[in-house]
């Protein structure tokens, strides 16, 4: 793939998916609450920095060299 797709690729992913990726997680999250009730402060840290991690992990070839110049 080459630097001008992915750019455009990264951008779409950005702008359209993240948004959306977020209110999937804050929906579990919710969810999670509803379900097993109101969890400590630092369960919800870990599962907010892991789902913020993981969101990234298909896409790493995408976002690769995204940065720099052609």
């Amino acid at each position: 793939m080459n630097l001008k797709t992915r750019k455009r690729l990264s951008i779409l992913i950005l702008v359209v998916g993240m948004p959306l990726y977020v209110v999937a997680a804050v929906t579990l999250m919710n969810w999670l609450d509803t379900r097993y009730g109101r969890q400590p402060i630092w369960v919800e840290v870990v599962v907010y920095v892991v789902l913020g991690v993981l969101w990234a992990l298909p896409f790493r070839r995408v976002f690769t060299g995204v940065g720099k110049g052609e």
